[in-house]
């Protein structure tokens, strides 16, 4: 089970933990939302839970529960801007669909 980062990314999620006080590392997830179905979440982590999986990339704690793992698995994360827009960019092989708006996906 995988999940990378590219450079932005990485420098992003750095930066992004740095300013966290006492966070252990990056919650990586889904919910259900939108009309396909799943949007990504992203968020500190104060702490790691009993069900889950902890990755350490690029010297990073990626942490994901284990019942969001197979959606994850071998996703690549960016950091873009669009405009005024900044965002982390999923690159995920098990997407089967995204909605017009580009704000949910779908799996099989």
């Amino acid at each position: 089970m995988s999940i990378s980062l590219t450079p932005r990314a990485t420098a992003r999620v750095r930066d992004y933990l740095a300013r966290q006080g006492g966070a252990v590392g990056l919650r990586l997830g889904v919910r259900r939302t939108g009309c396909s179905g799943l949007t990504y979440t992203v968020e500190s982590a104060d702490a790691v839970r009993e069900d889950d999986v902890v990755m350490n990339v690029d010297g990073l704690q990626l942490i994901v529960a284990a019942e969001h793992l197979p959606i994850l698995d071998g996703a690549r994360i960016d950091y873009v801007r669009d405009g005024l827009n900044e965002k982390f960019a999923f690159e995920n092989p098990n997407a089967t669909g995204q909605c017009g708006c580009g704000e949910s996906f779908s799996v099989r």
